[in-house]
């Protein structure tokens, strides 16, 4: 079945696209999701229609995600964390607690947009990158400080 994309979809193609699926996987998931449209002569015309509404949510999209990275790099998190001998850390900071921190500032982030390479270990201060859309990074300060320190 020839189906025209309205959005991008990765390993089947780009806004605009018209590509061949199976039906199933046409009138269950990608019609009924908005994702595409049968492939049909008055269709066609309209593929540029099509791209131009992608372009105009993607730049929507884009501009509430400055809004939020403005708002993200003027924060600064700070994680108290049980230290042993040698200010070493037990256990690790993981996206899984920078996305904790930042909820508690009142942000909603999936910590799978927050890229750290390798848990944090040690007691700093740290620039953390999250990914909020293709091209905005919104980089947040986080201090990692001793349990009990600032009392």
């Amino acid at each position: 079945m020839k189906v025209i994309l309205r959005d991008d979809i990765k390993g089947l193609g780009a806004c605009g696209e018209v590509v061949e699926v199976k039906g199933g996987y046409a009138r269950n998931y990608l019609i009924p999701n908005n994702l595409a449209t049968m492939a049909t002569a008055g269709n066609l015309k309209a593929i540029d229609e099509i791209k131009k509404q992608k372009n105009i949510r993607d730049n929507k999209r884009k501009r509430e995600a400055e809004k939020i990275k403005d708002k993200l790099e003027k924060i600064s998190l700070t994680a108290e964390v049980q230290v042993g001998e040698e200010d070493k850390l037990f256990g690790s900071v993981t996206a899984a607690n920078v996305a904790a921190l930042l909820k508690n500032q009142g942000f909603e982030i999936d910590k799978h947009l927050i890229h750290l390479d390798e848990p944090i270990k040690a007691l700093g201060i740290y620039t953390v990158p999250i990914k909020l859309e293709k091209d905005v990074i919104a980089n947040v300060k986080i201090w990692i400080v001793k349990k009990g320190e600032g009392e």
